[in-house]
């Protein structure tokens, strides 16, 4: 009896669709946000721009390291490959277990929310419940609300999931089409933002703030994890590495160039919102993009916002679901997850069953409302495994010296250690601050060591 052929997935990413999952699901609605919450903690336009060089670098360290690992070892999966390759089989399940059930879908959950949030801008009745019951729990009832916004944003992720199983060449061409529409249009906020005539520099005298409160390093460090949310995303090529094309070349290029681009737009933009608004009218707004597009367009401004947004929401809500998808699919290709996981659909060439589960629980977030929380949550266990993976440079090195290496990490070995260091420090600094948070991150990461076991058992047990 012949074996029939395993359907593989299709190398269907080039250079520029590789550069748009690295740059379109790093720039979100972060940098429309977070600016104002930054300067409210380091106190000056100027020190918001150090942040977010400092932040810019920190994700390109890891973009480099990750360079070397996805041209080494070009697979879908990308991150669960680096894991479980370097540290066994546990820490790729305990990767693998932590994104699919928990992180990763509560991020696209939370992202296709973000959307659904500006669409009503122009349809305000998004925000009204359409479903209301009770359920009754022994003396207690609880409420159940269903409003337009969690409809909307099931179906959001129901699309761009349906798009994905069609191809990798057609969600790669709307990622191109809508991270060239989010660039275009950070690109009339930072033209018309420097050239506008009101516009003052004097905003950013004096570098430091007189009176700070709490030490410049601490304020520092709370700032950096606000810019490192607006960066975050540089990783997700690496899960689709498989499906580009020359990967060896065209997976450096895309995560180095992706993340320099992010990196100067995002001081670009800046530069912009400081020179248009005076610093007391950014602080502590998170509405700064359309407070500065409002001075040069009038009240076509926040429509104009609203539009920008949702354009870039929808390229990282696309970039998000294509890249998640993979981690599921490579954890049951090495057999840690449910060999249905695994399967390739014939015809389109995509892991339909694990897009279509990685949809099912985004969905399931989604129509809680309890996403945002999650998520929140899980940022500790995300600088984590960045860490661990980028760590695994030094220990495949050592491991694997004749592993063929088409691309080595510029400033090696200091440049990683660096960025291992930085992240260990941040998660000690997150730990401290936000212990809840931190130790549920922990407990969730834990949780995936009795399932390790607990799946390893049941696999033994049905061959």
């Amino acid at each position: 009896m012949v074996n029939k052929p395993q359907t593989e997935l299709v190398k269907g990413l080039g250079v520029f669709g590789a550069t748009s999952v690295v740059a379109g699901t790093m720039i979100g609605t972060a940098v429309f946000v977070v600016p104002g919450i930054m300067l409210q903690q380091v106190g000056t336009p100027s020190m918001v721009l150090l942040v977010f060089i400092a932040a810019g670098i920190l994700s390109l360290f890891g973009a480099l390291a990750y360079a070397e690992l996805g041209a080494a070892m070009p697979q879908a999966g990308g991150e669960f490959i680096y894991m479980h390759r370097a540290y066994g089989p546990l820490f790729g399940f305990l990767y693998g277990w932590t994104q699919f059930i928990i992180a990763k879908t509560a991020s696209i959950a939370a992202i296709a929310t973000g959307f659904v949030i500006y669409l009503a801008y122009f349809f305000p009745r998004l925000h009204e419940t359409v479903w209301v019951a009770s359920l009754h729990l022994g003396s207690h009832v609880l409420d159940l609300h269903l409003t337009g916004l969690q409809i909307g944003a099931t179906l959001m992720v129901l699309l761009l999931s349906g798009l994905n199983i069609l191809g990798v060449r057609r969600s790669g061409a709307v990622q191109i089409l809508f991270t060239a529409s989010k660039l275009l249009v950070l690109a009339v906020l930072i033209v018309l933002g420097l050239t506008y005539g009101h516009g003052s520099w004097q905003g950013f005298r004096p570098f430091l703030a007189e009176g700070g409160r709490g030490g410049l390093l601490t304020a520092f460090g709370v700032a950096t994890v606000s810019a490192l949310w607006a960066y975050d995303g540089w990783n997700n090529l690496s899960m689709v590495a498989g499906e580009v094309k020359n990967p060896q070349r065209n997976v450096p290029l895309a995560l180095i160039g992706g993340a320099l681009l992010v990196l100067t737009v995002y001081v670009l933009v800046n530069l912009a919102y400081f020179h248009v608004l005076l610093a007391s009218q950014i602080l502590g707004t998170t509405t700064v993009a359309s407070d500065t597009a409002r001075r040069f367009l009038g009240n076509a401004g926040g429509a104009f916002i609203a539009v920008g947004v949702m354009i870039s929401t929808f390229a990282t809500l696309n970039g998000s679901i294509l890249a998640g998808s993979r981690i599921p699919y490579a954890t049951a290709r090495a057999g840690l997850f449910p060999a249905a996981l695994a399967s390739v659909n014939p015809r389109f060439h995509t892991p339909a069953v694990a897009l279509s589960g990685q949809a099912v629980i985004a969905g399931l977030f989604t129509l809680t409302g309890q996403y945002q929380s999650l998520y929140t949550k899980v940022i500790f266990s995300e600088f984590l495994f960045y860490a661990l993976c980028t760590a695994a440079v030094f220990v495949l090195r050592r491991r694997e010296p004749h592993l063929p290496r088409p691309y080595r990490t510029w400033g090696y070995p200091m440049v990683p250690a660096l960025f291992v260091i930085l992240s260990v420090c941040l998660l000690v600094n997150t730990f401290w601050q936000q212990r809840a948070d931190s130790m549920w991150g922990v407990v969730l990461v834990g949780s995936g060591i009795p399932a390790y076991w607990i799946w390893k058992a049941w696999a033994r047990h049905t061959t």
